[in-house]
C-alpha cells in the first residue's frame, strides 16, 4: 500500500503537504524529508514530481499567492481597485506564517498575483510600462504595510525594549490598518496625478 501511496502521489498534493506545515510550523521545519514524512512516502516521489527544495518553495509561493487578490469588478475605478487589490495582498501576507520569508527574492508569485491589476491599468489607459511600475509600487506598499504590522511582533519585545516613560504608544492593529490604508490612498492619488500630467 505505502508503494502504491507514492504512485499515486501528484504535485498539488504535495505542495499542499508543505504549505500546511509552513502554516502550522512555520518555513524552518519544510523539508523535502518533513514533508515527505507527512504524506507517508519516502523523499524520493517528491523529488520526481516537484523537483529539488527550491521547486518546492517556487510551487508554495505561486499557491500561496494564487487566489489572494479579488478581479476588478464591472465599471469599478482602477483607483479603487488598486486598493481593494493591495488590502487583500496585505491580508494573505499576514495570514500566513512566514509567507514573506518564503517570498523572498521569488518574482514569479508577484507576477501572477498582478496581472489582474496591470489588466485593469492597461484598460484605464495606462502604457503598458507605466502599468507595471504603477502596479509595482502598489505591490511595494502591500508588502511594507506587513512589515510594521503588530502582530508580526508579538512576543517577541525582550524586558530591555519595552516601552520607557515618555515613548511613542504601541501602535495598535487597527492603527496600523488605517495608516496602510492612508498611505495606500496618497500612493493612489499620486498615481493618477502623474498619470494625468502624461497625458
Amino acid at each position: 500500500m505505502p508503494g502504491r501511496r507514492a504512485f499515486e502521489l501528484d504535485a498539488d498534493e504535495i505542495v499542499q503537504a508543505a504549505v500546511e506545515i509552513l502554516k502550522v510550523q512555520g518555513l524552518d521545519a519544510v523539508s523535502m524529508r518533513t514533508v515527505a514524512a507527512s504524506l507517508g512516502v519516502s523523499p524520493v516521489p517528491l523529488y520526481s514530481r516537484i523537483g529539488n527544495k527550491e521547486s518546492l518553495l517556487d510551487a508554495m509561493s505561486c499557491h500561496l499567492l494564487a487566489d489572494a487578490v479579488p478581479g476588478q469588478e464591472p465599471e469599478e475605478p482602477w483607483q479603487v481597485y488598486a486598493i481593494r487589490w493591495a488590502t487583500a495582498l496585505r491580508h494573505r501576507l499576514l495570514a500566513t506564517t512566514d509567507l514573506l520569508r518564503l517570498l523572498g527574492h521569488r518574482s514569479t508569485p508577484y507576477v501572477e498575483v498582478s496581472k489582474p491589476l496591470v489588466e485593469a491599468l492597461r484598460g484605464a489607459g495606462f502604457g503598458p510600462d507605466e502599468a507595471i511600475r504603477a502596479c509595482r509600487l502598489v505591490v511595494w506598499t502591500a508588502v511594507a504595510g506587513t512589515l510594521v504590522e503588530p502582530s508580526r511582533f508579538e512576543g517577541r519585545a525582550s524586558a530591555s525594549s519595552r516601552r520607557r516613560t515618555g515613548d511613542a504608544p504601541a501602535m495598535s492593529e487597527a492603527e496600523a490598518e488605517d495608516l496602510f490604508r492612508l498611505h495606500l490612498r496618497y500612493l493612489v492619488e499620486g498615481i493618477e496625478r502623474d498619470a494625468v500630467r502624461a497625458r
